[in-house]
């Protein structure tokens, strides 16, 4: 079995996040960037797989050459080997022209499941994954909390707001997996030394089939037009009670209003 994880090298969500105002876009310091948490748990769902069901985990990075730094993570998690997608045409791409950078790496490597995370911790869109199956015509199981493969088959459980449902599909398949998946390992001293010597395939996009002005802002379908503070106003109501206890009836005709009972 072949399992492809995309994985990206984001600005580190723990530390604050600034976007330039020129450009409309964020401000991406390598020194500052590290491996996507959430594809730790792709990672780790298709480590899993592969230790259940023999083959390899591929990991694919569309970025800066910064990027590096991330994908030497995933190979010390335990990635067999990584491909690199890098080049300044690709600066400003859009969620599309990202999936179709993807799409075309999964073509070419024809993996039996693809495995990313639900969002980007720095975008936050979820318009990847989706459009990388519309792309390919391929199946998409969403929010997925835990993966089983039989022949031809994946079985899928998927988080939904009251539990979760079972789904099915054949293979080849694409699927996002939530945190709920699997409690990401810990990168061992011997896999960062074992990661340094692993393969990464860098690429530029004339290496996956694509033109520079289908690439970038040349080729992006999507425009930041405008970016404003997010302003948040707390509303409260005093009720005051002289004794009487008639506030109990007051709060609770109060919660009817604004439908919290």
């Amino acid at each position: 079995m072949k399992v492809l994880v995309c994985a990206k090298f984001i600005p580190d969500p723990n530390l604050p996040m600034t976007v330039d105002q020129g450009s409309k876009r964020l401000v991406r310091d390598p020194a500052q960037s590290i491996l996507d948490p959430g594809d730790e748990f792709g990672i780790e769902a298709a480590l899993k797989l592969v230790e259940t069901h023999g083959g390899e985990v591929v990991s694919v990075t569309m970025g800066p050459d910064s990027a590096d730094a991330g994908i030497r993570r995933a190979m010390a998690m335990g990635v067999e080997r990584s491909i690199h997608i890098t080049d300044p045409a690709l600066e400003g791409s859009d969620a599309l022209t990202t999936a179709n950078v993807l799409a075309n790496v999964v073509r070419e490597e024809q993996p039996d499941v693809i495995i990313c995370a639900t969002e980007s911790t720095d975008a936050y869109t979820g318009m990847v994954p989706g459009a990388m199956a519309g792309i390919l015509d391929m199946p998409q199981l969403t929010f997925v909390r835990s993966i089983d493969v039989n022949g031809s088959t994946v079985k899928a459980q998927r988080d939904i707001e009251n539990g979760y449902q079972t789904v099915t599909a054949a293979l080849p398949v694409l699927i996002t997996v939530t945190a709920s998946i699997a409690e990401p390992r810990y990168p061992s001293f011997k896999g960062m030394m074992q990661a340094k010597k692993k393969p990464i395939d860098t690429r530029d996009i004339a290496a996956i089939g694509l033109s520079a002005d289908a690439a970038g802002e040349a080729g992006a379908r999507e425009r930041v037009t405008d970016m404003r503070t997010v302003e948040i106003q707390k509303q409260t109501r005093l009720i005051e009670d002289d004794g009487s206890g008639d506030s109990v009836d007051e709060i609770v005709a109060y919660l009817k209003q604004v439908q919290a009972i």
